[in-house]
């Protein structure tokens, strides 16, 4: 099941990630504090560490994933238009719940996005 599904936009390629509130319900507790490491994996296996924050101060919590994102989006090649999805599964022989993260690239055809693929 999707926890988080976003069309990633110029500063989401080129800085940081931002998620929307609904994202945080499904990661570790923050006990307390702004900011929170979980690992996700790719469905090659290959395990990626990130972390979200939210504003220390304010109303909202704009929450956004910071350290790990970059050079994650970098190995990616991501591009603006490209879609990232971050999930929740159980792995099948642990039981474990785990997340896992998916990439999918924009397919245009003429100069109309008509779908996306997994790259």
């Amino acid at each position: 099941m999707a926890s988080c599904s976003k069309i990633l936009t110029k500063t989401d390629t080129e800085k940081r990630l931002s998620v929307p509130i609904k994202f945080l319900e499904s990661l570790p507790p923050f006990k307390g504090g702004h900011a929170v490491f979980f690992q996700a994996a790719e469905e090659s296996g290959k395990v990626w560490t990130f972390q979200c924050s939210t504003r220390k101060k304010g109303r909202y919590q704009k929450p956004v994933l910071s350290r790990g994102w970059l050079a994650f989006a970098r190995k990616k090649k991501l591009e603006v238009g490209d879609k990232i999805e971050f999930y929740k599964a159980r792995d099948q022989e642990t039981e474990k719940p785990f997340y896992g993260v998916r990439v999918e690239r924009e397919i245009k055809l003429l100069g109309a996005v008509i779908g996306y693929m997994n790259p």
